[in-house]
């Protein structure tokens, strides 16, 4: 695949020579620029992998730019170029998210080091966001219908093969699993892997419901029923007719309001209050609990003939914690394209046991790009045990020179948080970093991974 690199200098001599060595250097197709105003436009109508940006320009400076091309592009990977070395300009550029920077003059090995780790960053990311989609329509006949959920566990791709395989009747399907871990995406996925995917898809917490209130909210009421009721009504049926009907909750539901359910999945209809002629139930039942039934069952606290019109279809998520090859996955789905994590947080997010499940990993990372503002999202925005809040004293000198380390350190942290990602497959490892596999090897060999 070509690769696309835009350079933009006021500086002719600078403009020319940085494309001539591209060239010489086998990238064809580079886009030079000497008028910064120009480019945004270019922007819009085509996409580039990389962008050589002067920070200095009359007009449209560097870090202006550099905003624009990314509120446009957010995959292009941006490299500031600047003759003068200022901190506070590199973090300004960092936090609208410029992923490196080279001080002039610069030597081709520079330029040449800067953009191999630019485009071995913007292929890990778009692997990992990929990945799981590839493995997923792969495995599945209806992929579109489980794209909320990202995954390349081997059990997880077969739990959402036996869900779609579920989907084609129409028996009820309990799903079950931890707080957090995705219940209600699951039982969307059955619902759009259906043959019901065009009609509704009402969610019901089935804790809101009391037991008084339990027929004229689930069946509907006609107008006059009871006082109050100033005019119809439908319920919770009736609005998911043709579609499915999600019953989350339902481990915490009352002996009674279970009776009532267990009718209408017996007898297939229903009958609102206030009406005479019973209705037909024309919906899919998906019911979800993070308790085990099977004990409520033991301790006479759920009806076990309830229970056993659920348990056939069974869908089991497992805990994050027993599944965590997925985080990386997970986190490329939870953050904007435009901003990174360092090895220093990913490594957080993998020695953490998320008793909050993929809810909990959702809620850090949301909170950590905010409090990143643009910058890589760094171990110090992890509101997590055991890991040190933000200083907020911390002046932006501080943040820069925390992240700075030898060149060997950065790409040595790099091609082992791609080895891991990859779940140490050596080749897929090599494709991703454009490495040659001996090249692979070697490095490994000299890091003492065998």
């Amino acid at each position: 695949m070509t690769t696309s690199i835009l350079i933009v200098d006021d500086e002719q001599v600078f403009l020319d020579s940085m494309a001539r060595m591209l060239r010489m250097e086998g990238y064809e197709d580079v886009t030079a620029a000497a008028r910064s105003t120009e480019v945004p436009a270019m922007c819009e109508t085509r996409e580039f992998d990389l962008a050589f940006l002067d920070i200095t320009m009359p007009e449209l400076d560097g870090l202006d730019l550099l905003k624009q091309i990314k509120e446009r592009s957010p995959q292009t990977e941006c490299i500031m170029v600047t003759a003068n070395e200022s901190i506070p300009m590199v973090v300004t550029a960092v936090r609208r998210g410029a992923y490196d920077y080279l001080v002039k003059p610069v030597s081709p090995e520079q330029v040449m080091h800067t953009l191999n780790r630019a485009l071995e960053h913007r292929h890990l990311l778009a692997s990992l966001r990929l990945r799981s989609e590839t493995v997923i329509a792969r495995e599945l006949k209806s992929p579109e219908a489980f794209t909320e959920i990202a995954t390349t566990d081997d059990s997880m791709v077969r739990l959402l093969h036996e869900a779609e395989l579920h989907a084609n009747s129409n028996i009820p399907v309990l799903i079950t699993g931890e707080t957090g871990c995705g219940k209600e995406l699951m039982a969307r996925a059955v619902h759009l892997s259906s043959n019901r995917a065009s009609g509704p898809f009402v969610a019901v917490n089935m804790l809101s419901l009391s037991p008084t209130l339990f027929e004229s909210e689930f069946f509907g009421h006609m107008k006059g029923a009871f006082t109050g009721a100033d005019r119809d009504k439908p319920g919770y049926l009736a609005r998911a007719n043709g579609g499915t009907l999600f019953l989350d909750e339902i481990g915490d539901l009352s002996m009674e309001i279970q009776g009532k359910l267990l009718r209408i999945l017996q007898e297939g209809e229903y009958t609102p209050v206030g009406r005479t002629r019973p209705e037909l139930a024309n919906v899919r039942f998906v019911a979800a609990t993070n308790q085990d039934l099977n004990v409520l069952v033991e301790e006479k606290k759920f009806r076990k003939d309830l229970y056993y019109r659920l348990q056939y279809a069974q869908v089991h998520l497992p805990p994050l914690r027993e599944r965590m090859s997925d985080i990386p996955v997970l986190a490329a789905r939870f953050i904007p394209e435009s901003c990174t994590i360092s090895d220093r947080a990913m490594d957080a997010l993998m020695n953490h046991d998320w008793p909050g499940n993929v809810r909990e990993l959702k809620g850090v990372l949301s909170a950590a790009t905010n409090l990143a503002d643009g910058s890589p999202i760094d171990v110090t925005h992890l509101r997590l045990p055991n890991v040190p809040p933000i200083r907020q004293s911390a002046t932006r000198e501080d943040s820069v020179s925390e992240e700075l380390a030898p060149m060997a350190d950065v790409e040595r942290r790099h091609i082992l948080a791609v080895y891991n990602a990859t779940d140490k497959n050596k080749s897929q490892t090599a494709r991703v970093l454009q490495i040659g596999l001996q090249t692979l090897h070697r490095k490994l060999k000299a890091y003492g991974v065998k």
